[in-house]
Protein backbone atom coordinates (compact mmCIF):
# COMPACT_ATOMS: atom_id res chain seq x y z
CA UNK A 1 0.00 0.00 0.00
CA UNK A 2 0.97 3.51 -0.95
CA UNK A 3 1.88 6.21 1.73
CA UNK A 4 1.10 9.68 1.45
CA UNK A 5 0.82 12.46 3.73
CA UNK A 6 -2.32 14.45 3.83
CA UNK A 7 -2.29 17.40 1.16
CA UNK A 8 -5.51 20.00 1.32
CA UNK A 9 -9.28 18.25 1.40
CA UNK A 10 -9.67 14.32 0.25
CA UNK A 11 -12.33 12.47 -1.38
CA UNK A 12 -11.84 8.42 -1.20
CA UNK A 13 -10.98 7.35 -4.50
CA UNK A 14 -14.12 5.54 -4.88
CA UNK A 15 -15.68 2.89 -7.36
CA UNK A 16 -19.30 4.22 -8.10
CA UNK A 17 -21.20 1.93 -10.57
CA UNK A 18 -24.41 3.41 -11.86
CA UNK A 19 -24.03 1.36 -14.86
CA UNK A 20 -24.20 1.29 -18.83
CA UNK A 21 -27.19 2.49 -20.70
CA UNK A 22 -27.33 -1.65 -21.96
CA UNK A 23 -27.42 -2.32 -18.54
CA UNK A 24 -30.45 -0.08 -17.60
CA UNK A 25 -32.02 -0.92 -20.37
CA UNK A 26 -31.83 -4.50 -19.79
CA UNK A 27 -33.25 -3.76 -16.09
CA UNK A 28 -36.12 -1.83 -17.89
CA UNK A 29 -36.91 -4.54 -20.50
CA UNK A 30 -36.89 -7.68 -17.30
CA UNK A 31 -39.31 -5.46 -15.31
CA UNK A 32 -41.60 -4.66 -18.42
CA UNK A 33 -41.17 -8.65 -19.27
CA UNK A 34 -42.53 -9.25 -15.61
CA UNK A 35 -45.06 -6.70 -15.07
CA UNK A 36 -46.94 -8.17 -18.35
CA UNK A 37 -46.15 -11.92 -18.34
CA UNK A 38 -45.57 -12.65 -14.37
CA UNK A 39 -44.85 -15.59 -13.09
CA UNK A 40 -43.85 -17.06 -16.57
CA UNK A 41 -41.11 -14.41 -16.55
CA UNK A 42 -39.66 -15.08 -13.09
CA UNK A 43 -39.57 -18.72 -14.45
CA UNK A 44 -38.20 -17.94 -17.61
CA UNK A 45 -35.77 -15.40 -16.70
CA UNK A 46 -34.51 -17.91 -13.34
CA UNK A 47 -33.32 -20.04 -15.85
CA UNK A 48 -31.84 -17.71 -18.24
CA UNK A 49 -29.58 -16.26 -15.39
CA UNK A 50 -29.04 -18.92 -13.33
CA UNK A 51 -29.14 -22.17 -14.54
CA UNK A 52 -32.44 -23.36 -12.67
CA UNK A 53 -35.67 -24.88 -14.23
CA UNK A 54 -38.26 -24.11 -11.40
CA UNK A 55 -41.58 -25.56 -11.07
CA UNK A 56 -42.49 -23.75 -7.59
CA UNK A 57 -41.05 -20.69 -7.20
CA UNK A 58 -41.92 -20.52 -3.67
CA UNK A 59 -39.33 -22.24 -1.01
CA UNK A 60 -41.32 -25.33 1.14
CA UNK A 61 -40.91 -26.78 4.27
CA UNK A 62 -39.59 -29.81 3.30
CA UNK A 63 -36.60 -27.20 1.63
CA UNK A 64 -36.55 -25.88 5.54
CA UNK A 65 -36.16 -28.70 7.15
CA UNK A 66 -33.76 -30.45 4.83
CA UNK A 67 -31.49 -27.34 5.64
CA UNK A 68 -31.38 -28.03 9.05
CA UNK A 69 -30.17 -31.26 8.22
CA UNK A 70 -27.12 -29.89 6.25
CA UNK A 71 -26.23 -27.74 8.87
CA UNK A 72 -24.07 -28.03 11.92
CA UNK A 73 -25.69 -27.76 15.67
CA UNK A 74 -23.36 -25.56 16.66
CA UNK A 75 -23.72 -23.04 13.81
CA UNK A 76 -27.47 -22.63 13.95
CA UNK A 77 -26.76 -21.83 17.34
CA UNK A 78 -24.29 -18.93 16.17
CA UNK A 79 -27.21 -18.00 13.82
CA UNK A 80 -29.72 -17.87 16.92
CA UNK A 81 -27.62 -16.49 19.23
CA UNK A 82 -26.92 -13.50 16.57
CA UNK A 83 -29.90 -13.29 15.73
CA UNK A 84 -31.21 -12.84 19.59
CA UNK A 85 -28.14 -9.66 19.96
CA UNK A 86 -29.58 -8.41 16.69
CA UNK A 87 -33.29 -8.09 18.29
CA UNK A 88 -31.83 -6.61 21.11
CA UNK A 89 -29.85 -4.25 19.95
CA UNK A 90 -33.25 -2.87 17.20
CA UNK A 91 -35.51 -3.49 20.39
CA UNK A 92 -33.95 -0.05 21.78
CA UNK A 93 -34.79 1.48 18.79
CA UNK A 94 -38.26 1.43 18.79
CA UNK A 95 -40.35 3.98 19.12
CA UNK A 96 -43.74 4.59 20.41
CA UNK A 97 -46.87 7.09 19.44
CA UNK A 98 -46.73 10.21 21.96
CA UNK A 99 -49.26 13.07 22.29
CA UNK A 100 -49.55 16.21 24.47
CA UNK A 101 -52.21 18.43 25.28
CA UNK A 102 -51.39 22.77 25.45
CA UNK A 103 -52.90 24.66 27.75
CA UNK A 104 -55.84 25.58 25.13
CA UNK A 105 -56.56 21.97 25.14
CA UNK A 106 -55.10 21.91 21.40
CA UNK A 107 -53.97 18.42 21.18
CA UNK A 108 -51.19 17.13 18.84
CA UNK A 109 -48.79 14.12 18.38
CA UNK A 110 -47.02 11.73 15.93
CA UNK A 111 -48.42 8.13 15.69
CA UNK A 112 -45.65 5.57 14.60
CA UNK A 113 -47.48 2.45 12.17
CA UNK A 114 -45.17 -0.12 10.66
CA UNK A 115 -45.29 -0.92 7.17
CA UNK A 116 -47.80 -3.33 6.29
CA UNK A 117 -45.19 -5.22 3.82
CA UNK A 118 -41.47 -5.52 2.74
CA UNK A 119 -39.41 -7.46 0.54
CA UNK A 120 -35.66 -8.67 1.50
CA UNK A 121 -33.17 -9.29 -1.43
CA UNK A 122 -30.22 -11.74 -0.19
CA UNK A 123 -27.42 -12.24 -2.83
CA UNK A 124 -27.79 -15.78 -3.64
CA UNK A 125 -25.82 -18.19 -6.46
CA UNK A 126 -22.50 -19.56 -5.47
CA UNK A 127 -22.61 -17.44 -1.79
CA UNK A 128 -24.37 -17.81 1.41
CA UNK A 129 -25.14 -14.21 3.33
CA UNK A 130 -27.00 -15.54 6.38
CA UNK A 131 -26.19 -12.35 8.22
CA UNK A 132 -28.16 -10.25 5.43
CA UNK A 133 -31.22 -12.22 6.68
CA UNK A 134 -30.74 -11.38 10.12
CA UNK A 135 -29.85 -7.91 9.32
CA UNK A 136 -33.05 -6.96 6.90
CA UNK A 137 -34.96 -9.17 8.74
CA UNK A 138 -34.51 -8.08 12.23
CA UNK A 139 -35.17 -4.87 12.85
CA UNK A 140 -38.47 -5.11 10.30
CA UNK A 141 -40.16 -7.89 12.68
CA UNK A 142 -39.18 -5.15 16.09
CA UNK A 143 -41.18 -2.45 13.97
CA UNK A 144 -44.11 -4.68 13.78
CA UNK A 145 -44.27 -5.67 9.84
CA UNK A 146 -46.49 -7.95 9.23
CA UNK A 147 -45.82 -9.82 6.06
CA UNK A 148 -41.88 -10.07 5.57
CA UNK A 149 -41.54 -11.40 1.92
CA UNK A 150 -37.51 -12.85 1.29
CA UNK A 151 -35.99 -13.63 -2.34
CA UNK A 152 -33.26 -15.01 -3.17
CA UNK A 153 -31.36 -16.41 -6.52
CA UNK A 154 -31.05 -19.67 -6.43
CA UNK A 155 -28.16 -22.88 -7.81
CA UNK A 156 -27.94 -24.32 -10.60
CA UNK A 157 -29.95 -27.07 -8.61
CA UNK A 158 -32.90 -25.12 -8.02
CA UNK A 159 -32.59 -24.33 -3.96
CA UNK A 160 -31.27 -21.57 -1.90
CA UNK A 161 -27.64 -22.40 0.40
CA UNK A 162 -28.93 -23.87 3.82
CA UNK A 163 -27.43 -20.98 5.47
CA UNK A 164 -29.95 -19.04 4.49
CA UNK A 165 -32.73 -21.22 4.49
CA UNK A 166 -32.03 -21.67 8.43
CA UNK A 167 -31.57 -18.07 8.73
CA UNK A 168 -34.63 -17.21 7.21
CA UNK A 169 -36.57 -19.40 9.61
CA UNK A 170 -35.12 -18.92 12.85
CA UNK A 171 -36.06 -14.96 11.76
CA UNK A 172 -39.33 -15.88 11.15
CA UNK A 173 -39.82 -15.08 7.79
CA UNK A 174 -42.74 -17.09 5.81
CA UNK A 175 -42.71 -16.41 2.35
CA UNK A 176 -39.39 -17.38 0.87
CA UNK A 177 -39.19 -17.21 -3.04
CA UNK A 178 -36.52 -18.58 -5.22
CA UNK A 179 -35.99 -16.01 -7.47
CA UNK A 180 -33.07 -13.36 -7.95
CA UNK A 181 -31.71 -10.53 -10.00
CA UNK A 182 -33.53 -7.06 -11.49
CA UNK A 183 -36.73 -10.08 -12.02
CA UNK A 184 -36.80 -10.42 -8.03
CA UNK A 185 -37.12 -6.88 -7.58
CA UNK A 186 -39.89 -6.06 -10.48
CA UNK A 187 -42.13 -9.17 -8.74
CA UNK A 188 -41.64 -7.56 -5.63
CA UNK A 189 -42.44 -4.06 -6.23
CA UNK A 190 -45.42 -4.77 -9.36
CA UNK A 191 -46.48 -8.44 -7.93
CA UNK A 192 -47.40 -11.65 -9.61
CA UNK A 193 -49.43 -14.25 -9.36
CA UNK A 194 -47.11 -16.14 -6.92
CA UNK A 195 -45.85 -12.88 -5.49
CA UNK A 196 -47.37 -10.40 -3.80
CA UNK A 197 -45.91 -7.02 -4.14
CA UNK A 198 -44.81 -5.03 -0.79
CA UNK A 199 -44.83 -1.21 -0.09
CA UNK A 200 -40.39 -1.54 0.60
CA UNK A 201 -37.86 -3.44 -0.67
CA UNK A 202 -34.11 -3.53 1.68
CA UNK A 203 -31.32 -5.60 0.69
CA UNK A 204 -28.04 -5.83 -1.01
CA UNK A 205 -27.29 -6.83 -4.67
CA UNK A 206 -25.25 -6.49 -7.89
CA UNK A 207 -25.74 -4.09 -10.47
CA UNK A 208 -28.81 -5.57 -11.80
CA UNK A 209 -30.39 -5.29 -8.76
CA UNK A 210 -29.33 -1.50 -7.46
CA UNK A 211 -30.70 -0.34 -10.98
CA UNK A 212 -33.76 -2.07 -10.22
CA UNK A 213 -34.47 -0.77 -6.84
CA UNK A 214 -33.83 2.46 -8.38
CA UNK A 215 -35.89 2.07 -10.95
CA UNK A 216 -39.08 0.76 -9.04
CA UNK A 217 -38.41 3.74 -6.39
CA UNK A 218 -41.44 5.77 -5.99
CA UNK A 219 -43.77 2.81 -6.73
CA UNK A 220 -42.38 1.23 -4.07
CA UNK A 221 -39.81 2.69 -1.20
CA UNK A 222 -36.28 0.99 -1.20
CA UNK A 223 -33.37 1.22 1.65
CA UNK A 224 -30.66 2.61 -0.21
CA UNK A 225 -28.35 2.23 -3.81
CA UNK A 226 -25.24 0.72 -1.86
CA UNK A 227 -21.94 1.13 -3.00
CA UNK A 228 -18.91 -0.80 -2.38
CA UNK A 229 -17.80 -2.04 1.19
CA UNK A 230 -15.15 0.35 2.93
CA UNK A 231 -13.07 0.57 5.66
CA UNK A 232 -11.83 3.59 7.58
CA UNK A 233 -9.21 2.83 10.66
CA UNK A 234 -7.46 5.73 12.54
CA UNK A 235 -4.86 4.90 14.50
CA UNK A 236 -1.85 5.86 16.14
CA UNK A 237 1.52 3.82 17.52
CA UNK A 238 -0.62 2.20 19.84
CA UNK A 239 -2.33 0.20 17.20
CA UNK A 240 -0.50 -3.15 16.11
CA UNK A 241 0.10 -3.36 12.26
CA UNK A 242 -0.65 -7.09 12.32
CA UNK A 243 -4.18 -6.02 13.33
CA UNK A 244 -4.83 -3.48 11.27
CA UNK A 245 -3.31 -5.21 7.98
CA UNK A 246 -5.96 -7.87 8.54
CA UNK A 247 -9.10 -5.49 9.04
CA UNK A 248 -8.32 -3.21 6.36
CA UNK A 249 -8.12 -6.87 4.32
CA UNK A 250 -11.48 -7.82 6.02
CA UNK A 251 -13.39 -5.19 3.66
CA UNK A 252 -11.01 -5.79 0.28
CA UNK A 253 -11.81 -9.52 0.48
CA UNK A 254 -15.44 -8.28 -0.56
CA UNK A 255 -14.86 -7.12 -3.96
CA UNK A 256 -12.50 -5.76 -6.03
CA UNK A 257 -13.86 -2.28 -5.57
CA UNK A 258 -13.95 -2.53 -2.10
CA UNK A 259 -11.42 0.38 -0.62
CA UNK A 260 -9.85 -0.05 2.50
CA UNK A 261 -7.36 3.47 4.08
CA UNK A 262 -5.16 3.94 7.17
CA UNK A 263 -5.01 7.21 8.58
CA UNK A 264 -2.01 7.62 11.21
CA UNK A 265 -0.15 9.34 12.85
CA UNK A 266 2.51 7.21 13.18
CA UNK A 267 5.08 6.70 10.60
CA UNK A 268 6.48 3.41 11.93
CA UNK A 269 2.67 1.81 12.10
CA UNK A 270 2.07 3.39 8.53
CA UNK A 271 5.19 1.52 7.14
CA UNK A 272 4.53 -1.31 9.27
CA UNK A 273 1.15 -1.41 8.44
CA UNK A 274 2.29 -1.67 4.60
CA UNK A 275 4.22 -4.91 5.05
CA UNK A 276 1.93 -6.54 6.86
CA UNK A 277 -0.32 -6.03 4.25
CA UNK A 278 1.45 -7.69 1.57
CA UNK A 279 2.47 -10.89 3.62
CA UNK A 280 -1.42 -11.40 5.02
CA UNK A 281 -2.71 -10.85 1.30
CA UNK A 282 -0.28 -13.75 -0.08
CA UNK A 283 -2.16 -15.88 2.59
CA UNK A 284 -5.51 -15.19 1.90
CA UNK A 285 -7.82 -17.72 -0.35
CA UNK A 286 -9.18 -14.41 -2.36
CA UNK A 287 -5.77 -12.98 -2.45
CA UNK A 288 -6.82 -11.87 -6.22
CA UNK A 289 -9.74 -9.76 -4.90
CA UNK A 290 -8.17 -8.53 -1.88
CA UNK A 291 -5.22 -7.56 -4.03
CA UNK A 292 -6.90 -5.72 -6.66
CA UNK A 293 -8.87 -3.95 -4.12
CA UNK A 294 -5.53 -2.54 -1.75
CA UNK A 295 -4.24 -1.52 -5.31
CA UNK A 296 -6.86 0.27 -6.54
CA UNK A 297 -8.68 1.75 -3.86
CA UNK A 298 -6.29 1.32 -1.02
CA UNK A 299 -4.36 4.36 1.14
CA UNK A 300 -2.26 4.77 4.25
CA UNK A 301 -2.64 8.63 4.82
CA UNK A 302 -0.05 9.80 7.35
CA UNK A 303 -1.11 12.96 9.08
CA UNK A 304 0.86 15.13 11.47
CA UNK A 305 -1.36 15.20 14.55
CA UNK A 306 -4.50 13.69 15.40
CA UNK A 307 -6.39 17.08 14.48
CA UNK A 308 -5.66 16.24 11.24
CA UNK A 309 -6.11 13.05 11.30
CA UNK A 310 -9.67 13.11 12.42
CA UNK A 311 -10.35 16.03 9.90
CA UNK A 312 -9.48 13.55 7.16
CA UNK A 313 -12.22 10.90 8.58
CA UNK A 314 -14.75 13.38 8.52
CA UNK A 315 -13.68 14.04 4.87
CA UNK A 316 -13.73 10.03 3.91
CA UNK A 317 -17.55 9.74 5.53
CA UNK A 318 -16.70 6.07 5.39
CA UNK A 319 -18.73 3.03 6.10
CA UNK A 320 -17.01 1.45 8.67
CA UNK A 321 -14.62 3.42 11.01
CA UNK A 322 -12.54 1.92 13.37
CA UNK A 323 -10.78 4.25 16.18
CA UNK A 324 -7.98 2.53 17.39
CA UNK A 325 -5.86 4.68 20.10
CA UNK A 326 -5.51 6.43 22.99
CA UNK A 327 -8.47 7.46 24.65
CA UNK A 328 -10.62 5.91 21.89
CA UNK A 329 -14.00 6.61 23.41
CA UNK A 330 -12.91 10.10 24.02
CA UNK A 331 -12.79 10.66 20.02
CA UNK A 332 -15.57 9.36 18.85
CA UNK A 333 -16.91 13.00 20.02
CA UNK A 334 -14.82 14.67 16.93
CA UNK A 335 -15.98 12.14 14.46
CA UNK A 336 -18.94 13.50 12.36
CA UNK A 337 -19.37 11.29 9.69
CA UNK A 338 -19.07 7.25 9.70
CA UNK A 339 -21.99 4.74 9.21
CA UNK A 340 -20.75 2.64 12.29
CA UNK A 341 -17.87 3.22 14.68
CA UNK A 342 -16.03 0.69 16.09
CA UNK A 343 -14.27 1.43 19.47
CA UNK A 344 -10.73 0.36 20.61
CA UNK A 345 -8.53 -2.22 19.77
CA UNK A 346 -10.97 -5.54 20.45
CA UNK A 347 -13.91 -4.23 18.06
CA UNK A 348 -13.03 -5.15 14.82
CA UNK A 349 -15.18 -4.55 11.92
CA UNK A 350 -16.32 -8.65 11.25
CA UNK A 351 -17.88 -8.27 14.98
CA UNK A 352 -20.52 -5.97 13.55
CA UNK A 353 -20.86 -7.57 10.39
CA UNK A 354 -22.62 -10.67 12.20
CA UNK A 355 -22.84 -10.48 15.77
CA UNK A 356 -22.63 -7.51 18.23
CA UNK A 357 -26.15 -6.14 17.33
CA UNK A 358 -26.36 -2.57 15.30
CA UNK A 359 -27.32 -2.89 11.35
CA UNK A 360 -24.51 -3.82 9.28
CA UNK A 361 -26.85 -2.64 6.02
CA UNK A 362 -25.06 0.96 5.76
CA UNK A 363 -24.25 3.71 4.01
CA UNK A 364 -21.41 4.31 1.58
CA UNK A 365 -19.88 6.29 -0.91
CA UNK A 366 -19.86 8.88 1.78
CA UNK A 367 -23.35 9.15 2.06
CA UNK A 368 -22.83 9.03 5.97
CA UNK A 369 -22.29 12.77 5.64
CA UNK A 370 -26.26 12.72 5.22
CA UNK A 371 -27.73 8.88 5.86
CA UNK A 372 -27.96 6.61 9.06
CA UNK A 373 -27.63 2.71 8.67
CA UNK A 374 -30.47 0.80 8.42
CA UNK A 375 -32.32 0.87 11.37
CA UNK A 376 -36.67 0.20 12.72
CA UNK A 377 -37.56 3.67 11.70
CA UNK A 378 -36.69 2.42 8.14
CA UNK A 379 -39.60 -0.05 8.60
CA UNK A 380 -42.10 2.39 10.37
CA UNK A 381 -44.02 5.58 9.18
CA UNK A 382 -44.98 8.32 11.01
CA UNK A 383 -48.40 10.27 10.50
CA UNK A 384 -48.88 13.35 12.42
CA UNK A 385 -51.76 13.89 15.04
CA UNK A 386 -53.77 17.40 15.28
CA UNK A 387 -56.60 17.83 17.07
CA UNK A 388 -57.31 21.79 17.60
CA UNK A 389 -59.37 22.84 20.56
CA UNK A 390 -62.08 25.47 20.01
CA UNK A 391 -60.17 28.16 22.46
CA UNK A 392 -57.32 27.29 19.71
CA UNK A 393 -58.94 28.61 16.71
CA UNK A 394 -60.66 31.51 18.05
CA UNK A 395 -57.67 32.25 19.42
CA UNK A 396 -55.25 31.78 15.42
CA UNK A 397 -58.26 31.55 13.27
CA UNK A 398 -57.42 35.31 11.19
CA UNK A 399 -53.46 34.18 12.12
CA UNK A 400 -54.11 30.98 9.91
CA UNK A 401 -56.53 32.56 7.14
CA UNK A 402 -54.01 35.37 6.52
CA UNK A 403 -51.29 33.14 6.20
CA UNK A 404 -53.42 31.37 3.72
CA UNK A 405 -54.23 35.00 1.87
CA UNK A 406 -50.44 35.51 1.59
CA UNK A 407 -50.12 32.53 -0.17
CA UNK A 408 -53.36 33.44 -2.80
CA UNK A 409 -55.44 30.52 -1.27
CA UNK A 410 -58.66 31.95 -0.57
CA UNK A 411 -60.41 28.33 0.21
CA UNK A 412 -58.02 27.92 2.79
CA UNK A 413 -58.44 31.07 4.46
CA UNK A 414 -62.17 30.73 4.47
CA UNK A 415 -62.04 26.84 5.58
CA UNK A 416 -61.04 28.41 8.60
CA UNK A 417 -62.91 31.51 9.12
CA UNK A 418 -66.57 29.17 8.54
CA UNK A 419 -64.86 28.10 12.11
CA UNK A 420 -64.98 31.71 13.87
CA UNK A 421 -68.97 32.21 12.85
Amino acid sequence: MKIQKVTGDLTLKRSVDNGTEEQRAAVREIIEQVKQEGDAALRELTEKFDGAKLFSLKVTQEEINEAYTEMEEGVIAIIKEAAENISAFHQKQLRETWMYTDESGTMLGQKMTALDSVGVYVPGGTAAYPSSVLMNVMPAKVAGVKRIVMVSPPGADGKLPAGVLVAADIAGVKEIYKVGGAQAIAALAYGTKSVRSVDKITGPGNIYVALAKREVFGDVDIDMIAGPSEIAILADDTAIAEEVAADLLSQAEHDVRASSVLVTTSEKLAEDTALEVEKQLKELPREEIARAAIQNYGAIYLAKDKEEAIDVINQLAPEHLEIITEQALETVASIRHAGAIFIGRYSSEPIGDYFAGPNHVLPTNGTARFSSPLSVDDFMKKSSLIMYSEQAIRENGEKIAAFARLEGLEAHARAVEKRLK
